[in-house]
């Protein structure tokens, strides 16, 4: 049983900083990409970043040059550094790894998700 167990959210004043973590557990033997989305109510979930196997990033453009993503595959473990927050960017945020390939399955999964609020 694979499980996405994030943590790093919390409150935080406008121009401030924080970093989420995000763990797969379980009997992995590969993960393709790990991922951070974010959704406010009413509102679809969007991607914020994702980084692949190899190294490759993608980054909403909002997030471009005050977030960065970053992974420790020997960990299965994904970061994300949050800097210059702003009230915009206050959202239930997401852990998803995909392709994981375990010993019963290849799919993908997603965290339970931790708050960040970022108060202006």
């Amino acid at each position: 049983q694979v499980q996405l167990v994030e943590s790093g959210g919390g409150l935080v004043q406008a121009g401030g900083s924080l970093r989420l973590s995000c763990a797969a557990s379980g009997t992995i033997f590969s993960i393709n990409a790990m991922g951070w989305y974010r959704q406010v109510p009413g509102k679809q979930r969007e991607l914020v970043a994702v980084i692949r196997s190899g190294g490759l990033t993608t980054y909403t453009d909002s997030v471009k040059g005050r977030f960065t993503i970053s992974r420790d595959n020997g960990k299965n473990t994904v970061y994300l550094q949050m800097n210059s927050l702003k009230p915009e960017d206050t959202a239930a945020y997401y852990c998803k790894a995909e392709g994981v390939h375990s010993w019963s399955s290849l799919r993908d999964y997603w965290g339970q998700g931790t708050q960040v609020t970022v108060s202006s």
